[in-house]
């Protein structure tokens, strides 16, 4: 029974987040004064020196960005929900993701490209300039792997060897400003950790279908909403490094339905009034039921649904408080 309250905890995100409030857990992003200003009074020169370069691009580093600064909110909730089970959270963290995130390092060095100053360097960079712009200390491995389907994806754990790996048709679809985006999308899982956290719900849903089999159905939905949310928040880490909506739209644009031989004629333009003609079916009765008939089974969101969330944010406050916000401490620096 105690273990049902639990999980049911994790089904209501809002009261779970009370709770862990009143019990006093407070995780290190509960602190979130004391290290950005531990963060902006241990600024070096060669960090001074990159952030000054990033903007002569036209882009703004954010080197104290939390996680939750540009969370989804259904994210933001579900895992502070989650950090009540902080005993489960250490166990996995200490015990099972390292030995899991070995066999990972091992398959990646075994079977892909290493990327590094060495090799593919303008892959490199990219990948250092988008950890630089997240405020990210470690740059994560990179790794190259052949493979016909356009695609990326890291482990999502702040660990020890933390990487992302991206595959050869990805780079061959995407232009290098858009393979960029697509690095930022999965520096926002490492920076969210949603591997460790996706990995303490699915322990939590396994106990509960096992108490009680009955609810299987509704946590699984649970999880995968949750899971698209966590989608949504790392298009916004995308945005964030590229710091051009047109970008990332085009990244979903293309692994919508990209093509090499006409890459030259993809439209974001053409692509946010189809985003328009979606939301104007979705919005009558029949559209609605479809519309979460074709998304209430994913693990990520229809892309037509991620190019919309992701153009109202970049055209929202929250977005523009943020650059604005690096703008001037950037001023400040001088």
């Amino acid at each position: 029974h105690q273990f049902a309250v639990l999980l049911a905890l994790v089904l209501a995100p809002g009261i779970a987040d009370a709770v862990a409030l009143r019990r006093g857990v407070a995780p290190a992003s509960r602190r979130p004064a004391l290290a950005r200003l531990r963060a902006a009074c241990m600024a070096t020169p060669a960090e001074q020196q990159q952030e000054m370069a990033e903007l002569s691009k036209g882009r703004v580093r954010f080197r104290t960005l939390m996680a939750r600064d540009f969370q989804h909110p259904e994210d933001a909730v579900a895992t502070s929900s989650l950090r009540a089970f902080w005993p489960l959270e250490l166990t996995l963290r200490t015990l099972v993701l390292p030995v899991i995130e070995e066999a990972s390092f091992m398959d990646n060095i075994a079977s892909g490209v290493l990327v590094g100053p060495d090799q593919l360097p303008s892959l490199h960079r990219q990948l250092v300039e988008a950890c630089s712009v997240l405020g990210m200390g470690a740059v994560p491995d990179l790794y190259v792997r052949q493979n016909p389907f356009p695609n990326a994806y890291t482990l999502a754990v702040d660990g020890r060897r933390p990487s992302i790996v991206v595959t050869s048709s990805l780079l061959d679809l995407l232009s290098p400003e858009e393979v960029q985006a697509v690095i930022a999308h999965e520096l926002g899982h490492l920076k969210c950790e949603h591997g460790l956290w996706v990995t303490v719900a699915n322990v939590l849903a396994m106990g509960a279908d096992m108490i009680a089999p009955a609810l299987s159905a509704s946590i699984s939905a649970a999880l995968l909403r949750w899971r698209r949310a966590a989608e949504l928040s790392c298009d916004r880490a995308a945005l964030l490094v590229v710091q051009d909506a047109h970008v990332v739209l085009s990244v979903i644009l293309k692994l919508a339905g990209g093509s090499t031989a006409y890459g030259s004629e993809f439209s974001t333009d053409a692509f946010l009034r189809q985003v328009q003609r979606f939301e104007e079916s979705a919005n009558t009765r029949v559209g609605a039921a479809l519309s979460r008939s074709q998304t209430d089974t994913l693990t990520h969101p229809l892309p037509i649904l991620r190019a919309a969330e992701l153009n109202r944010w970049a055209e929202g406050s929250e977005y523009r408080g943020l650059l604005a916000s690096a703008k001037r401490r950037v001023d400040a620096l001088g």
